[in-house]
């Protein structure tokens, strides 16, 4: 019986260090990553949520996505939020609204090389999610936009998804009336966009 309780004891000890080894996951995005238009649940951030328990990891998700945020946003809101969750993994999915109000690549690429440099100082990891815009915007403009996310993933040596959206943007059925917001339907794609970059660092 002593050696039985003790086992447990042992055991029980193990698991709530393993939960407390285990870091936050902090997302700082905008409508993409707050689920605009589609039930949270349906979220691709509350479905990693949801793989994380599926995967036996013990994760902490915050998601600290706020719709129409831009990039100069994200990055006045950061210390904040770091100081707060002290994340070990911090999820950048921001510039789409940068882009599409047409505000310099140059400042984008400001903004977020502060938001990597403020995480990696605080001691977490830092994933990229790339974006590009709608080809409506023009292609020198469009390719200077895209350029940001491949420039600080190389200078910062931060892991990337080149384009979030992949297989999302512009498909039929995986975009919501306005063009812009993605559906129900494409929250778990944009996951498994994501997943191969982010699971080797929990």
């Amino acid at each position: 019986m002593r050696g039985w309780l003790l086992g447990g004891a042992l055991a029980s000890l193990l698991f709530w260090a393993q939960g407390a080894l285990a870091g936050t996951v902090l997302v700082v995005g905008d409508s993409i990553s707050a689920a605009l238009g589609v039930e949270t649940s349906q979220g691709w951030v509350a479905l990693l949520e949801r793989r994380l328990v599926d995967q036996g990891l013990t994760h902490r998700v915050v998601n600290a996505s706020i719709s129409g945020d831009t990039s100069a946003g994200g990055l006045a809101r950061l210390p904040t939020l770091l100081a707060t969750h002290r994340p070990e993994l911090v999820i950048i999915e921001l510039g789409g609204n940068d882009g599409l109000r047409g505000q310099p690549p140059q400042q984008l690429q400001q903004n977020l090389a502060a938001m990597i440099d403020s995480s990696h100082s605080s001691g977490a990891q830092v994933v990229l999610l790339g974006m590009q815009l709608p080809p409506n915007y023009g292609p020198r403009y469009n390719q200077a936009f895209s350029r940001v996310y491949a420039t600080l993933a190389e200078e910062k040596q931060v892991p990337l998804v080149p384009f979030f959206l992949d297989g999302v943007g512009g498909v039929p059925g995986m975009m919501q009336a306005d063009g812009i917001h993605p559906t129900a339907k494409a929250q778990p794609k944009m996951l498994d966009n994501l997943w191969p970059t982010l699971e080797p660092l929990l």
